[in-house]
């Protein structure tokens, strides 16, 4: 029988902060989704990323388009004004999130890997209360969702995709930090990391996304459970100018 530690009240009002972050990106992305929807029954689209919703809203903000009826201007204009407020209280809840970060010396340490920043820091020493409550590393990787479901029968071993068990939250900032790992690691080159090079020249971004998402996951229980700092890779031990950047590599 497992028992689940109980969080401090630290750890608690740090979770606070990011389901409040996250429920405010959330209502940020319904309520771009709902401009964007309007502006289409018109005939009105914009192209997609953020400067798409603001050329839709520069058109509501113009009385001299007629393409917008009067009645449909003031809806896009509170919904304009309300996306605006989504936007200040993320950034202000990603202020109080970094000032956690930085009064937290395990955050920081676990900062040091590359491909976790502090959203992910922080939203690990606010989850695991006890590291030591997972045997190794693989059960914390499996507790998050990060390792394939089992297929297997009669001796012959089937693996699928991944469970997606476990916390989702953890798993999508695992995920988003790999991926970032990656973008770096194409971009600037990745042949002192040979692990990382040889996974993408076999596996597809996504996929190798994954893997290494649950090798930053191991990493991190690794560096919680037994209080250690983040080891430079052998293959980078000698290279001069590599240093692990949080979110990049």
């Amino acid at each position: 029988m497992r028992f689940v530690p109980t969080k401090t009240v630290e750890q608690q009002s740090c979770l606070m902060l990011h389901r409040t972050r996250h429920l405010f990106i959330r209502q940020q992305t319904a309520v771009i989704n709902a401009i964007r929807a309007h502006f289409a029954e018109f005939g009105i689209v914009a192209p997609v990323g953020r400067t798409g919703v603001e050329e839709l809203l520069k058109i509501a903000s113009d009385g001299n388009d007629k393409r917008l009826p009067d009645v449909a201007r003031v809806c896009i204009a509170a919904l304009g004004a309300q996306l605006q407020m989504l936007k200040a209280r993320i950034l202000e809840f990603d202020r109080l999130i970094m000032a956690w970060h930085r009064s937290n010396q395990v955050s920081k340490r676990l900062d040091e890997v590359p491909g976790v920043g502090p959203a992910l820091a922080t939203a690990l020493v606010g989850s695991i209360a006890d590291p030591k409550a997972f045997r190794s590393g693989r059960d914390f990787s499996a507790w998050i969702g990060l390792v394939p479901k089992q297929h297997s029968s009669g001796g012959r071993e089937r693996l699928g995709g991944i469970s997606k068990q476990g916390d989702r939250y953890l798993r999508s900032l695992f995920v988003a930090g790999a991926l970032a790992v990656i973008r770096y690691a194409k971009k600037r080159g990745s042949k002192h990391r040979p692990w990382l090079a040889a996974l993408l020249a076999r596996k597809p971004t996504k996929v190798a996304a994954i893997a290494l998402a649950n090798k930053i996951a191991r990493m991190a229980w690794a560096m919680m459970a037994k209080g250690e700092r983040f080891k430079q890779p052998v293959a980078l031990a000698g290279v001069v100018g590599i240093a692990p950047r949080p979110g990049v590599m």
